[in-house]
């Protein structure tokens, strides 16, 4: 069974959480895509009130641009750069070499309107959703992407969508001035002279607007649930060899999670934090993860942020929050030699444990550019060589191994996260009474270990006598 499907999220969330990676993947400012939701529906609404039509405008601009990461391979190989190439694309700043090649690819832009649509059918959002982001590319002049249709076969949402986004885009980065001259210079060309003439008119307005206001989506469907997956597989296009990762993930997350007794509602949070961990990774060019050899230091920070953007896209959309906060730690390492915090052991709860070593035996089991895929036997031997270095939680280690091999024996909790399984045991005899001697005699370890352990454990709780660990440790569950 995959158990990735069953996580699930409000279609808002959904189309929050793809509306992210789009933005990502565009170069774009997290909440870019929000803010030309709420510019489209003002527009929708300006020219035709309210009704139905505002959801479907919003909508349309949320997923504007779901299909960026399956062409994303494309756009690396045509502009080297897939990320900052776009951005330029969008904000006029690419060369006038380059931006004939993109208008002359027009196989980019099938894979993008044919995977934005599959988006919007898989999430049931309807033909006038589905026809808007098919139609994006088009032109009122009949010069788009990537059939070339005439103003007559185009929806007026494709339009409302891409004034918004042209006004949002290029008032940031050129001024609203510039902005508008350019717009109103694409009358009857880029779309309809009468709906940028009325773009134009309230622009000012409407940008004041969204600063005074943060650029929230109303979504009439609301309440209904869709499977948090689909956000994963946009994310895994990205890269043709990450197909099917996040729902591998997910998978021995959350049942290595159950094998080592968390309760059913923290393994929903790490399989939910394992199809979304990768969210970050859009803000990264392919050609870095396509590299062969080792990437250069600043290279190396680059990917590293990973889990900084993930982390920050994530607490944008309030169901994702804690998921986000547990996808933070997918890098970390016991040692703290990990990223993007470099966090050290006794920070990582038993879920940041299990995501970090999940995401690493996927990683192991699937080939890269730089190496082959490693079987069975060579992951789980690498994976435990790596903890015994101090790098991955042993009995996280055991647990993974024992999902991916798909058995049913179960595993003791740790106690902590806080405190080591040997400085739980110490503080467990201390707060009975136990000398330091006894201590030591009931352990078969020697009485000045036992000390040292006893500090430590006085630092990381932060008390000076054994009375105040034993109550906190008694507060924290530690014993």
């Amino acid at each position: 069974m995959d158990n990735a499907l069953r996580f699930e999220i409000s279609l808002n969330g959904a189309l929050g959480a793809i509306a992210q990676v789009g933005d990502l993947s565009m170069g774009q400012p997290l909440g870019h895509s929000r803010r030309v939701a709420r510019l489209a529906s003002m527009l929708a609404q300006a020219g035709h009130g309210e009704g139905e039509h505002l959801a479907v405008a919003e909508q349309v601009a949320l997923l504007r641009w779901s299909g960026c990461t399956a062409n994303a391979e494309g756009f690396s190989h045509l502009l080297g750069d897939d990320v900052d190439g776009r951005r330029a694309m969008l904000d006029h700043t690419l060369n006038a070499q380059d931006m004939r090649a993109v208008h002359q690819a027009t196989s980019l832009a099938v894979v993008h309107c044919e995977v934005s649509g599959e988006v919007a059918k898989t999430l049931d959002l309807g033909e006038a959703v589905e026809a808007g982001l098919c139609r994006v590319f088009e032109t009122y002049d009949g010069s788009g992407r990537p059939l070339g249709l005439k103003h007559a076969h185009i929806p007026e949402v494709a339009y409302q969508v891409v004034l918004a986004g042209d006004l949002e885009i290029l008032s940031r980065a050129h001024g609203l001035d510039a902005a508008l001259r350019w717009i109103a210079d694409q009358s009857n060309r880029r779309y309809p002279a009468s709906l940028a003439a009325l773009l134009v008119r309230n622009a000012k307005d409407w940008l004041a607007q969204l600063e005074a206001a943060p650029a929230e989506v109303s979504d009439p469907k609301v309440e209904k649930s869709v499977s948090l997956t689909l956000v994963g597989d946009v994310i895994d296009l990205k890269l043709p060899w990450l197909s099917g990762y996040s729902r591998q993930v997910a998978q021995i997350a959350a049942e290595s999670a159950r094998l080592w007794g968390l309760p059913e509602s923290a393994v929903d949070d790490i399989g939910k934090a394992a199809l979304v961990h990768g969210l970050g990774r859009a803000a990264i060019p392919n050609h870095l993860w396509n590299a062969p050899g080792p990437l250069a230091y600043g290279a190396t920070e680059r990917t590293q942020l990973v889990p900084y953007w993930t982390q920050k896209a994530c607490r944008q959309i309030g169901e994702l929050a804690a998921s986000g906060e547990i996808a933070a730690h997918a890098y970390e390492r016991l040692d703290g030699s990990g990223y993007f915090r470099a966090l050290p052991a006794e920070s990582l709860r038993p879920e940041h444990r299990l995501l970090a070593t999940s995401v690493a035996w996927v990683a192991l089991r699937g080939a890269r550019p730089w190496r082959s895929a490693f079987s069975e036997s060579e992951a789980a031997m690498t994976l435990k060589q790596e903890a015994a270095h101090g790098l991955f939680d042993e009995k996280a280690c055991d647990a993974v191994i024992a999902a991916a091999r798909g058995e049913q024996r179960r595993f003791s909790l740790p106690t902590s996260s806080l405190l080591t399984e040997r400085e739980c045991q110490i503080l467990r005899h201390i707060s009975q009474g136990a000398s330091n001697k006894e201590t030591a005699r009931l352990l078969g370890i020697s009485p000045s270990t036992v000390r040292t352990h006893v500090e430590s454990i006085f630092r990381k709780l932060q008390c000076s006598t054994r009375a105040a660990a034993t109550l906190k440790g008694l507060t924290l569950g530690l014993i």
